[in-house]
């Protein structure tokens, strides 16, 4: 993985949040995700519609993100940060779904306040994943 000249504490943050979806895929540890969002947090993906609000809100994506596959892990080909609190990580998913295999790749924009995600989007061909997880 290569990471991108940029500001540090946006590097930093990016790391945290990589950290944290790990445990997320790896332990189902939703908490560790939401020690990393502001309180006033956004979250959510090109496959759903509305926006996650706020802890409560993050808690119900990343849960339902999380039940959407048996095993998965992330690996990440670049992470480029700013000087405005901006980062983005480009990613690939590999994992399962109902015992089935699952590949997808995309994009993740961070904005980034103090130390903490204020808001997280992730953009990927959506119909493709979906032609791969059993619902």
């Amino acid at each position: 993985m290569a990471v991108k000249e940029g500001n540090a504490l946006s590097i930093e943050v990016a790391e945290s949040f990589k950290d944290a979806l790990w445990k997320v895929e790896k332990d189902r540890d939703i908490e560790a995700m939401i020690q990393v969002l502001s309180e006033d947090c956004e979250v959510g993906n090109v496959a759903v519609p509305q926006t996650f609000r706020g802890h409560d809100g993050a808690r119900e994506f990343w849960s339902a993100y999380r039940k959407t596959f048996d095993e998965m892990e992330s690996t990440f080909r670049n992470v480029f940060a700013d000087n405005s609190g901006h980062a983005a990580l480009e990613w690939q998913t590999e994992g399962t779904s109902e015992g089935d295999s699952v590949s997808y790749a995309g994009v993740s924009i961070l904005e980034i306040e103090g130390d903490k995600v204020r808001r997280f989007m992730a953009y990927f061909d959506s119909s493709a994943l979906s032609r791969q997880v059993v619902n």
